[in-house]
């Protein structure tokens, strides 16, 4: 077993909490009030733009072009994955440029753009990680009941597709190669994996 897997797999727990969050499951059923969602979309457009703004620092500190390159690819599929919150943010009326994060946001971006100007790239990777390897799993074991049309149904599709599978397996490939197995950069993965337990529930919330 590799590195992202251990990885991936010491933190089952968190994996769980978060696919059977009710925010999860309301997205899932199309149970999830209209209101907690449109939340959701700002907040997760405000993360998005650090998330590529992490990528891009990555980028530059890679010690090889492959990892320069792959990572400048994974931001451009971040900026695609944009757009769709661009379409989303019309459908449900938010205005992305007039959105504030709430603190949740704050610290889980605050946290990402601290680790890629301050450590390794190998270390940026794994701190960046478990929002793909968690959205793929998320809308992959959705999906596997039966994809239900509601108006969350987009979603579902977007992280269970054909598409954002191979953006996952880019950056674990980078972790593999980069990260080191050191107490850093498990801590460095658990704790994104608790940020990203912590963004369904303050969505939920309506922090």
């Amino acid at each position: 077993m590799n590195l992202s897997q251990r990885l991936w797999q010491q933190n089952q727990d968190l994996a769980r909490a978060s696919l059977e969050h009710p925010f999860v499951q309301g997205i899932y059923d199309g149970t999830l009030p209209k209101a907690k969602f449109a939340y959701y979309v700002g907040q997760d457009a405000f993360f998005l733009e650090s998330f590529a703004r992490a990528y891009s620092i990555a980028a530059a500190k890679a010690p090889d072009w492959q990892g320069f390159a792959v990572f400048h690819e994974l931001a451009n599929g971040v900026l695609e994955e944009l757009k769709l919150h661009q379409a989303y943010a019309k459908t449900w009326g938010v205005s992305l440029s007039d959105v504030q994060p709430g603190s949740t946001t704050r610290r889980y971006t605050d946290f990402l753009l601290a680790i890629a100007w301050g450590q390794e790239m190998g270390v940026t990777a794994a701190a960046m990680s478990p929002c793909m390897r968690l959205y793929a799993h998320i809308g992959q074991a959705l999906a596997s009941r039966g994809i239900l049309e509601n108006a969350y149904s987009d979603w579902v599709r977007t992280y269970s597709g054909d598409d954002f599978a191979p953006l996952v397996t880019q950056l674990e490939t980078l972790v593999d190669r980069h990260s080191t197995d050191s107490p850093l950069v498990a801590e460095t993965f658990r704790y994104a994996m608790l940020c990203e337990r912590d963004f369904f529930e303050a969505a939920w919330q309506g922090e």
